[in-house]
């Protein structure tokens, strides 16, 4: 049985977040301080330091257990002709994955993290979301929970990422109905659809808000409604990152969109997570925005799978190894500014 067994306990959870250790922030920051550098001069690698340390609940965050999570599910909004790629190239990529020959394989490896992939009832793709609900609230609340426990005992820090051919357009369609406007805002070109397939893309997600306007008005029925089972499980998972004190760096677009419930849901309900960087999808700069977050790479982007979030680990091991082992004035014999 699910752990949320229906929406209203879900919806409670996601409101009832754990604020983190600010203590663990504190002697963060304080060290910081004194090191021998400027203050502040190291940007953004001083704040991250902190950030992981106020979320992994201890002085001197580690970076011993890195885990890549990519979730994997099927759209039926396929049928709308929204991606160049058939339905079958999700397994065919999941193959891919377990046989070590996807992008993320090589990143995962170079960035010293444990790659799992979870694909989440490929043979069963969700409903046309411009006709039904994407998922039954039983469906929802499964994926929800295979998130959840998708994540390894004692992980440092969680990177998440998906694969779902039509996933872009189901990731188009709940950023609309969670930040507002439609499909000619949030609709991209995906994989690579051309003009033609662009249009039907945000007429798919035009018509899928119309079909749920409950969509636009709570943020659950929203991920119900227009997202699919792999989105689903990033929720879950991010949701559950926070309950265990686990840092979570989010990849793009859909990534984003499919944890983006819980910012709507609780004022810092994504204050544990750090976008890796911005994708190169339509529609990612606008939802970073949308969400306060400043992504911490622009490479021009666009694969998924994680790929920008494994990508981000070395900025986070070296923002590591400079709090850790510089030294402080004292132990330098170094001048404090005046």
């Amino acid at each position: 049985m699910p752990r949320y067994p229906d929406l209203s306990a879900l919806r409670a959870a996601c409101a009832g977040l754990p604020a983190g250790d600010a203590a663990a922030e504190a002697a963060v920051r304080a060290r910081q301080d004194r090191l021998t550098k400027p203050a502040g001069s190291l940007g953004r690698l001083e704040s991250l330091v902190a950030w992981m340390a106020r979320w992994q609940g201890r002085p001197l965050p580690a970076l011993d257990r890195v885990v890549v999570l990519v979730f994997a599910g099927n759209h039926g909004v396929t049928a709308q002709g929204v991606s160049p790629y058939p339905p079958a190239v999700t397994a065919q990529m999941v193959a891919n994955f377990a046989a070590g020959g996807a992008a993320i394989n090589q990143l995962a490896g170079c960035v010293g993290a444990t790659l799992r992939v979870v694909p989440l009832e490929l043979e069963a793709p969700t409903a046309d979301m411009t006709g039904a609900p994407a998922l039954t609230e039983p469906q929802f609340l499964d994926a929800v929970a295979q998130g959840e426990a998708a994540i390894p005992a004692a992980t440092d820090l969680l990177c998440l990422g998906e694969m779902g051919i039509g996933n872009t357009t189901a990731g188009a369609a709940l950023a609309a109905a969670l930040f507002g406007g439609g499909g000619a805002d949030w609709a991209g070109r995906g994989t690579g659809v051309d003009e033609a397939g662009l249009a039907r893309k945000q007429a798919a997600v035009d018509a899928a808000l119309a079909r749920h306007p409950q969509a636009r008005r709570d943020p659950l029925q929203a991920a119900m409604a227009l997202g699919g089972r792999e989105l689903a499980a990033i929720l879950g998972a991010t949701l559950a990152a926070r309950q265990s004190g686990i840092p979570v760096l989010l990849d793009g677009f859909v990534c984003t969109a499919a944890a983006a419930p819980l910012a709507r849901l609780a004022p810092d309900g994504l204050a544990h997570a750090v976008l890796a960087h911005r994708s190169a999808e339509a529609g990612h700069g606008r939802l970073a925005a949308a969400l306060g977050m400043a992504p911490l790479l622009d490479l021009g982007m666009r694969l998924g799978e994680a790929s920008g979030a494994a990508l981000a680990v070395p900025l986070l091991r070296a923002a590591l190894a400079c709090h850790a082992g510089m030294a402080t004035f004292g132990e330098a014999g170094v001048s404090e500014a005046g």
